[in-house]
């Protein structure tokens, strides 16, 4: 068996407790997990899960990234992305600036293409070719809407706004992540698009699912139902309607109310059989398959492992579901499949994750997180796996 790093979310976790000036067992009775669970992830026996660490954030009033180690700046070096992550940062801040007499840009219908082209590449989980592009993207739709503003150059800079908060989350800079979401309500604002400023909550709620703080994760998804409201009801409109939905039902896992799961996922079902697979609206992948997938993950985060399984061999992802999603229910399957002492079965599934989103699973705390329970629970590490612990930097 390889031996692991000693840098992990348990050893972040223990030096965090101890700046906190908590025992193992103070600390086990501000969180939903005994205190044997603690002193097992602390000690890196056991893995600790997206849950347990939000948990865990959430007690001591820290960030999670302080607990995961995000971003993980190493690999991001390797990867040749560090380097993108500043134009990015600073595309964002152009937006109160007015036009740029400087800029020469391109025509308005070759950018409002080259939106939707970066929102289909981080689909595609192409990272590094989506965020080279996005700067000069952001760049020339600020300056072409200050200087002929209309609805659709509005709404293509929400989606480029939108673009770089996928980005930065799936590279670990929550930050930017935020500023990024700000941008994108101003804009949805001027593009007078309701449907945006839903999608937008949505996607603030999340940032609060991660952080465990889910009672304002639900008020967020209220509010996206009530900006919604204002908007006629179209097939665009009843898709974000149902995922807003899919966002509360996994919520609503996180903070154990299954009622509240079952009651989302079944509104989400009916808004799914009315518009059908809605990939092409706002990219969010919305039909039954992912509502089907969604029901799965709240399973596992409401950790009903063997339930999760069941599901999940349900599930036929069409050839137009994005390569993203369908790596996120991957790990999601392997690590229930971890946890259910299926090391092999885990393994496959990282493996195509690995094998379909490279970039998404290398940096995904989840997978990062199985790999380290997989080595705990394989007595004879097989030599896939010691590579995958090495390529995700244990």
């Amino acid at each position: 068996m390889p031996r692991l790093d000693d840098d992990h979310t348990g050893t972040r976790i223990k030096e965090q407790r101890r700046l906190a000036r908590l025992s193992q067992r103070e600390l086990a009775v501000r969180i939903p997990y005994s205190y044997s669970w603690l002193t097992q992830v602390e000690c890196g026996a056991r893995p600790a899960s997206a849950d347990f660490t939000a948990a865990v954030a959430r007690a001591l009033r820290v960030d999670v990234t302080v607990l995961t180690g995000q971003p993980y700046v190493t690999q991001l070096h390797q990867d040749r992305l560090a380097d993108l992550v500043r134009p990015i940062r600073e595309a964002l801040d152009l937006y109160d600036l007015g036009p740029d007499p400087d800029l020469a840009t391109r025509a308005p219908d070759r950018l409002i293409a080259a939106a939707d082209t970066l929102c289909e590449q981080v689909r595609a989980t192409r990272l590094h070719t989506a965020a080279a592009a996005l700067p000069d993207t952001i760049t020339e739709l600020t300056t072409a809407a200050w200087q002929t503003p209309s609805t659709a150059l509005w709404q293509a800079l929400a989606s480029t706004y939108r673009t770089a908060h996928d980005i930065s989350v799936k590279l670990g800079y929550y930050d930017l992540s935020s500023v990024a979401l700000d941008r994108m309500d101003w804009a949805a604002h001027r593009a007078s698009d309701p449907r945006l400023s839903a999608v937008r909550q949505y996607m603030r709620a999340l940032v609060y699912f991660r952080e465990g703080e889910y009672s304002i994760g639900r008020r967020l998804i209220g509010s996206g139902q009530d900006i919604l409201g204002q908007s006629d009801e179209t097939r665009e409109s009843l898709a974000v309607a149902g995922q807003l939905h899919l966002g509360a039902s996994v919520i609503a896992a996180r903070a154990e109310d299954e009622s509240a799961v079952a009651t989302h996922i079944a509104e989400a079902s009916a808004y799914a059989a009315r518009v059908g697979e809605a990939a092409d609206v706002h990219w969010l992948s919305f039909g039954p398959t992912n509502v089907a997938m969604h029901s799965m993950s709240a399973a596992v985060e409401m950790r009903h492992f063997d339930d999760a399984l069941k599901q999940a061999k349900q599930i036929r992802p069409p050839a137009s579901l994005a390569t993203s999603r369908r790596a996120h229910f991957l790990i999601d399957k392997a690590r229930s499949e971890m946890e259910l002492g299926r090391a092999e079965a885990s393994l496959k599934s990282l493996v195509a994750a690995r094998r379909a989103a490279p970039e998404q699973t290398r940096y995904h705390p989840g997978a990062r997180e199985t790999i380290r329970g997989l080595v705990h629970l394989t007595r004879r590490t097989p030599d896939s796996l010691g590579s995958m612990a090495a390529w995700v930097g244990m």
